[in-house]
């Protein structure tokens, strides 16, 4: 694991506790996307980057989930509620930009919110792609870059820039069949498959 990766995995594992009291506040447009993305995952499924588990409730009964993230704190409170949903979840430590999955063990993978704080973003995609069979789709709502000022100053600074995750899918391989913009255009929806 790279120093940034490192950081990052730090990070989240303090968050952990922040994020799950947080979702309280979580908007109903969100929830909805979450419901949205999950109703489309279909046989294996891989989630990325499954934080506290928010999407758990959401994914249809027949999906044979797994679920991976670098923060262990994520992981366990996941784990918890996996166990409150009474849903069977295979949980892996791990990181987005090395998966250590096979080629083509998925038909589906799915991220919410997490790819703006992946070190390499275009890496962690061509992971994505990697594991999900020819035909697998993609499903994915993410923050997107700021373009206007004083937001894209902001961007230029930060240590891991936003950039439009339908783009860097598209770089990775992807064919992108929907996209959309959600909350005043800051969140990207995005549907796309492995060719």
């Amino acid at each position: 694991m790279d120093a940034r990766t490192d950081h990052t995995r730090r990070r989240w594992d303090r968050m952990a506790a922040y994020c799950e009291h947080s979702e309280r506040f979580q908007s109903p447009a969100m929830r909805r996307t979450r419901e949205i993305l999950c109703a489309g995952a279909r046989g294996e499924t891989l989630e990325v980057a499954v934080g506290t588990g928010r999407n758990l409730a959401h994914y249809p009964p027949q999906v044979r989930l797994t679920a991976v993230d670098v923060s262990p704190r994520m992981l366990d409170r996941a784990r918890d509620r996996a166990e409150e949903l009474g849903r069977a979840v295979r949980f892996v430590e791990g990181d987005a930009q090395e998966l250590d999955f096979p080629d083509q063990a998925f038909d589906t993978v799915l991220c919410t919110l997490a790819m703006c704080a992946v070190p390499d973003q275009r890496r962690a995609l061509a992971e994505m792609y990697r594991v999900l069979t020819p035909g697998g789709r993609l499903l994915m709502a993410d923050h997107i870059e700021y373009a206007r000022l004083p937001g894209r100053l902001v961007e230029r600074r930060r240590e891991n820039p936003r950039r439009l995750p339908r783009e860097v899918a598209v770089e990775a391989g992807f064919e992108v069949v929907h996209h959309d913009r959600l909350f005043l255009g800051l969140v990207e929806r995005v549907v796309a498959h492995r060719p």
